[in-house]
C-alpha cells in the first residue's frame, strides 16, 4: 500500500489530472483538456490509489482499452461560407459579401481551445448613405451659409468614391425646456428677442429631420436655404438626442440595407450627456427608441434625459452607421475621447465657417474605409474569445482585431480562438455574432458543449457491482446517500487501522491532511465556507490561488487545487495580465509606436525618452523629426507619403503653429530640419505639452536661397578681374620701386665713394706738393743737415696721417 501511495504522490506532481481526484467522467473532463477516463470495469477498482481520470497514454500504459478511454475534443465545421465580392455596385448589390465564412457551429470541450478564420474584404463601388445633422444654433449661422450649395458639391466629390450615392438632412439645438433654452414669453417665438447682433430666429427645437436620404441632391440644397438658425441658453447643445433619432429611426431617415452608412454630427461646441436632463427635471433614462412625430420632429426631448455614450454607441453599431465628428479646433480633445468610447467614430477638425466641410468628409471616408475592426455581440459569459489580426504585410499580429492603411479592394484575415470556461445545463447551446464595424455582413456562430461522456448512456440503476446499493456508470459506483466504497461495500462511520493508511498523503503525515476525515478508506473532506476543498487527501480547494486587488485569480481565471487556470487571453500567476496587444497599437498601426513592448495590454516603452499610452511621444527619439516632417508636409504643403494615402488626418492630429520667425529658446523643445525637393530648407520646432498634446512650430515657407541676377554675376566677375589685375599691378611696381631704390643707393654709394677717393688723391696730391715744397726749402737752408732741423721720414708726416 505505501508503494501505491507513494506512486500516486509522485504522479500528482506530473499531470493535473490525477490531482483533481475526479470521481465521475463528467468532473475529469472539466480539470483539463489533456485529461482522459477510463470507463473500462476491472481497471482501478481501488480508485483511492489508482485514479481512472489521467492522461491518455497513461491510461493506456496502466491497461484501459482505447475503446473504453473518453477524451472528447473541440470542433469546428463551417455551415455557409460564399465567396467574397469584389464590387458592390451593379446588378448583384444586394447580394454582396464583405465577409467570408457566413456562418459557423463550434463543439467545445470546456478548457479546449480550437479556432477559426474570418476574412474581410471592403468591396469597391459600394453604395454609400450619408446623413448630414447640423448643429443650428445662432453661433452656426455662418456655417450655414457655407453650406448651402453643399450638397451638390459633395455629391460630385461622393461620385468619385462611389456610383450610388444618397444624400439626407436634420438639425438639431437643444431640449426646448428651462434651463437649457429661453422658455419666457417672449422669447416663444422669437429666443434671438433683444439680441442686437441677430434679432431674428426661430424657436428651440430638439431634433427635426428635414431631408430623407435621397440620390436627388439639388434637395438638400433647397431644404438648407429654408433653414435659419435659433438660440438656446447654455452652451452644450443636445447633439446625442439627435443622433440616436437618426440612428434608429431608420423607415424615416431612408437608410438603406445594403449600403455604407455615413452620419456627419457638425457642431461647435460640446454635447449635453446622460443625467444632464436632471438640471430640467428629466429623470426618466433615454429608451433607446424611435420618438417622431408627424412633423418629423423628435418628441421625447422634454420627456427623456439625454442618452448615455454607452447607449448610443450601442444603437449606432446595432444599426451599421459611422458617425463622423466635424468639430471645431478647440473641441477636438473632447470629441477624441468620445471615439473610444464609441466604436466606429471618428473625429475631424471643422474650419469655424466649414469651409473646409466637403474635404472633412471625403477625408473621413476614406480613413474609415482603411481600416477594419472586428467586434463581438452577445458573446457567453462562459466564453473567451481572443483575436489574432493578419493584414497586408502578411505578418500575424495577436491580441489585435483590426486592421488599418488598407486599400478599397483588399482582403485581411483573423484568426478567432474559443475557449469555454465551464459547461452549462445539459443540452444548452448558445449563439454569438462576429461583425465588422460599420458592415451591415456578419458571421453567425452557434456553440454547443462536449461536457458528457458516451459512457453515460450505459448507465445501470441499483446495479449488482454496486452492491445494489448504487448507481453504475463509466466503471465507477456512484452509492448511494450513506454508503462509500469501490463497490459500496462500506458505510459512512466504519473506520479501521488498515483503513487509515489509505488516507495518508504520506508516513507522518496527517489523515486527509487535517481537512477531512477517513471513512471506509477514503477520506470525507470537510465543508468550508470559502469554497470547495477536494482531493484525495483533501489537498485541493478551490479558494487558495494567487488573488489581485483582492479578487481570485482577478476574475480572469479559475482556481484548480491552489493553482489559477486562467480564461483565454490572460496569463500570470494571479491571471492579471492580459495577452490582448488592441490597448498597445498606435496611431500608425505599430505597437507601442515600434518604442516598446507590450505587457499586459500596457506598452513599455525601452525607447529612451519615449512616452505616452502607446510611447508615441518622444521628442528626443532619432527618428521624431522624420516621423513629425511626414506631418508637417501633409499638412502644411499637401505633399509626402502621407497625402497619398489619405492617412494625414487620422495619423497627424498634432497641433501646427505656423510662424515667420523660428525662436529656438525652448529647452523642451527639439529644433527639426529637412530639406526639400527644390533644395529649400524647411525648419519646425517639436515639444510636447503638460497636457499631452504635441505642438509643431513650423515656418510658413521654407528658406529657399534667392536666385542669382545675371547682370550681378557678370559685373562681379568683371570686377574680381578688374581687382586681381590692380593687385597684381600693384605687386609688379611695389617689387620695381623696391628694386630700383636698391639699385639707386648702390649707385649713390658707389658715386659717393668716387668722389671721396678723387678728393684723398687730390688732398693728399696737395699735401705731397706742399710737403715736397717745404723740405725743399730746408733742404736749401741746411743743405747737411744741421743741427736743429727737422726730418720727417717719408708718408709719416703729420699731415700726410691726417689726410690719410
Amino acid at each position: 500500500i505505501f508503494c501505491l501511495v507513494t506512486f500516486t504522490t509522485f504522479s500528482l506532481g506530473l499531470n493535473v489530472c490525477m490531482s483533481g481526484s475526479a470521481t465521475s467522467c463528467e468532473e475529469c473532463l472539466l480539470i483539463s483538456p489533456s485529461c482522459a477516463w477510463c470507463a473500462q470495469e476491472e481497471f482501478g477498482r481501488a480508485r483511492t490509489l489508482t485514479s481512472r481520470c489521467d492522461l491518455s497514454q497513461n491510461l493506456q500504459k496502466r491497461g484501459c482499452e482505447a475503446h473504453n478511454i473518453e477524451s472528447p475534443s473541440s470542433t469546428t465545421m463551417v455551415v455557409k461560407s460564399e465567396p467574397l465580392s469584389s464590387k458592390g455596385s451593379g446588378p448583384t448589390q444586394y447580394d454582396v459579401i464583405q465577409i467570408m465564412p457566413q456562418k459557423i457551429s463550434l463543439s467545445l470541450r470546456p478548457g479546449d481551445q480550437t479556432s477559426f478564420e474570418v476574412q474581410v474584404r471592403q468591396v469597391e463601388d459600394y453604395p454609400v448613405d450619408l446623413y448630414y445633422l447640423m448643429d443650428l444654433s445662432l453661433s452656426m449661422k455662418d456655417d450655414l451659409d457655407t453650406i448651402r450649395n453643399l450638397g451638390t458639391k459633395l455629391a460630385d466629390e461622393m461620385r468619385k468614391l462611389t456610383s450610388n450615392f444618397r444624400l439626407g438632412f436634420g438639425s438639431f439645438v437643444d431640449k426646448n425646456m428651462s434651463p437649457f433654452s429661453y422658455t419666457a414669453t417672449k422669447y416663444q417665438d422669437n429666443p434671438c428677442n433683444g439680441y442686437k447682433l441677430f434679432p431674428n430666429c426661430v424657436p428651440s427645437f430638439g431634433f427635426r429631420h428635414l431631408l430623407s436620404l435621397t440620390d436627388k441632391v439639388d434637395r438638400f440644397n433647397e431644404e438648407v436655404q429654408k433653414q435659419m438658425v435659433s438660440r438656446n441658453r447654455d452652451a452644450p447643445e443636445g447633439g446625442f438626442d439627435a443622433i440616436l433619432q437618426a440612428a434608429v429611426c431608420k423607415e424615416r431617415i431612408g437608410w438603406r440595407k445594403e449600403a455604407f452608412h455615413l452620419l456627419v454630427f457638425a457642431t461647435d461646441d460640446v454635447p449635453h450627456l446622460a443625467l444632464d436632463g436632471k438640471l430640467g427635471g428629466l429623470v426618466q433614462p433615454h429608451d433607446g427608441e424611435c420618438h417622431m412625430n408627424e412633423k418629423n420632429e423628435y418628441s421625447g426631448s422634454t420627456k427623456m434625459d439625454y442618452p448615455s455614450l454607452a447607449l448610443l454607441g450601442e444603437k449606432l453599431a446595432e444599426n451599421n452607421i459611422y458617425l463622423i465628428f466635424a468639430v471645431t479646433k478647440r473641441l477636438y480633445v473632447i470629441y477624441k475621447n468620445f471615439t473610444a468610447l464609441i466604436p466606429g467614430t471618428t473625429v475631424e477638425i471643422l474650419d469655424q465657417d466649414s469651409k473646409n466641410i466637403i474635404q472633412l468628409i471625403v477625408n473621413a471616408y476614406n480613413n474609415i474605409r482603411s481600416k477594419v475592426e472586428l467586434t463581438v455581440w452577445d458573446q457567453p459569459e462562459d466564453l473567451s474569445l481572443s483575436f489574432t489580426a493578419t493584414c497586408q504585410d502578411g505578418q500575424p499580429l495577436p491580441g489585435l482585431r483590426k486592421c488599418a492603411d488598407l486599400k478599397i479592394g483588399d482582403t485581411v484575415s483573423f484568426t478567432v480562438s474559443v475557449d469555454a470556461r465551464g459547461c452549462p445545463a445539459p443540452g444548452t447551446q448558445q449563439r454569438f455574432t462576429i461583425k465588422p464595424v460599420g458592415f451591415k455582413d456578419r458571421l453567425e456562430v452557434s456553440v454547443d458543449y462536449r461536457c458528457d461522456c458516451g459512457c453515460t448512456d450505459w448507465t445501470q440503476a441499483n446495479s449488482s457491482r454496486c452492491s445494489s446499493i448504487g448507481q453504475y456508470t463509466c466503471g465507477t459506483c456512484r452509492c448511494d446517500p450513506g454508503y462509500l466504497g469501490a463497490r459500496c461495500e462500506c458505510q459512512e462511520g466504519e473506520a479501521g487501522s488498515m483503513y487509515l493508511s489509505a488516507c495518508r498523503e504520506a508516513e507522518g503525515k496527517q489523515i486527509c491532511g487535517g481537512r477531512g476525515e477517513c471513512s471506509c478508506n477514503q477520506c470525507l473532506c470537510y465543508e468550508s465556507e470559502f469554497g470547495k476543498i477536494y482531493g484525495t487527501f483533501c489537498e485541493c480547494d478551490d479558494f487558495s490561488c494567487a488573488r489581485h486587488k483582492g479578487i481570485l485569480c482577478s476574475g480572469h481565471g479559475e482556481c484548480h487545487c491552489g493553482e489559477c487556470k486562467c480564461h483565454a487571453g490572460y496569463i500570470g500567476d494571479n491571471c492579471n495580465c492580459s495577452t490582448d496587444t488592441s490597448s498597445c497599437v498606435s496611431d500608425d498601426g505599430k505597437i507601442c509606436s515600434g518604442r516598446g513592448s507590450c505587457a499586459c495590454g500596457h506598452c513599455q516603452c525601452t525607447e529612451p525618452g519615449a512616452f505616452g499610452d502607446t510611447c508615441e511621444k518622444c521628442p528626443t527619439c532619432p527618428d521624431a523629426c522624420g516621423t513629425k516632417r511626414e506631418c508637417i508636409e501633409c499638412r502644411l504643403f499637401d505633399s509626402g507619403r502621407l497625402s497619398d494615402n489619405q492617412t494625414c488626418q487620422r495619423l497627424c492630429k498634432d497641433e501646427i503653429i505656423t510662424v515667420e520667425t523660428l525662436k529656438t529658446e525652448d529647452p523642451n523643445a527639439v529644433l527639426c530640419l529637412y530639406k526639400t525637393e527644390n533644395e529649400c530648407v524647411m525648419k519646425f520646432m517639436y515639444s510636447e505639452h503638460a497636457n499631452g498634446m504635441s505642438v509643431l512650430t513650423a515656418l510658413k515657407e521654407p528658406e529657399c536661397g534667392a536666385a542669382p541676377d545675371a547682370m550681378t554675376v557678370l559685373l562681379a566677375v568683371v570686377g574680381s578681374i578688374l581687382l586681381v589685375g590692380i593687385v597684381l599691378l600693384a605687386i609688379w611696381k611695389l617689387v620695381i620701386t623696391v628694386h630700383d631704390r636698391r639699385e639707386f643707393a648702390r649707385f649713390q654709394s658707389a658715386r659717393c665713394r668716387a668722389r671721396y677717393e678723387m678728393v684723398r688723391r687730390m688732398t693728399n696730391l696737395f699735401i705731397t706738393v706742399i710737403y715736397s715744397a717745404f723740405r725743399k726749402s730746408k733742404h736749401r737752408q741746411n743743405p747737411r743737415g744741421k743741427p736743429g732741423s727737422i726730418c720727417f721720414p717719408p708718408d709719416t708726416s703729420p699731415f700726410s696721417r691726417t689726410v690719410t
